[in-house]
């Protein structure tokens, strides 16, 4: 019996490192919504428990460190890790926030995932997808690497919303702040915005 759950175990771990790009975004995508749908409180926006789901659910499939070392740019190599440190936190504060207003305004939306385009690098990987309701349909495109070793798996690492790639846009906004007060401004600028975001409106 023991050892027939030890290789369920293994049979499991196997089948989600060989899952396929697309497969994985429809996964924890669909995930996503049906937990939403069934929770009344997520339903209603709760902005609290939408953004506690976004990180308990979502977020352990980012690979943050790369996202924030993208956006950061050169300045990244320079920074101490303890600078590193903070700017991964208040940037995943910023973000978990902005996923979460998006989320909360969810009804009967439904996520199709498109067609895979062929031949794309396991290292940078992008799947389509639109979320399609009322309205206009919305354009959702991830960026997702593939992670070797023991929890291998496809992480996210880039987001695409209505044609405007997330780290891209951030990158721009960094190098500003980066420019202008090196990286301890950007850390303090980002910080000032999320306790301004996090105050009830």
């Amino acid at each position: 019996m023991a050892c027939s759950l030890v290789l369920a175990c293994f049979a499991t771990a196997a089948s989600a490192a060989e899952e396929a790009p697309d497969a994985f975004v429809q996964r924890i995508t669909q995930d996503t919504l049906n937990t939403i749908k069934a929770d009344k409180a997520l339903r209603s926006g709760d902005i609290q428990k939408v953004m506690q789901l976004v990180d308990s659910q979502l977020m352990q499939h980012v690979n943050f460190r790369r996202m924030t070392a993208l956006a950061t740019g050169p300045a990244w190599r320079s920074a101490t890790p303890e600078q590193q440190k903070r700017l991964q936190d208040e940037f995943k504060t910023l973000l978990v926030r902005t996923y979460s207003g998006a989320l909360s305004q969810i009804t009967d939306q439904v996520v199709v995932v498109k067609p895979l385009r062929r031949g794309q690098d396991d290292k940078n990987l992008v799947v389509n997808t639109e979320v399609r309701g009322k309205g206009d349909p919305i354009q959702l495109d991830y960026r997702l690497e593939k992670t070797p070793g023991q929890g291998a798996g496809w992480m996210i690492f880039d987001l695409n919303v209505l044609g405007v790639w997330l780290v891209e846009n951030y990158r721009n906004q960094f190098t500003k702040e980066i420019n202008a007060g090196g990286i301890d401004a950007l850390i303090a600028s980002l910080a000032a915005r999320n306790k301004t975001n996090a105050k009830p409106a």
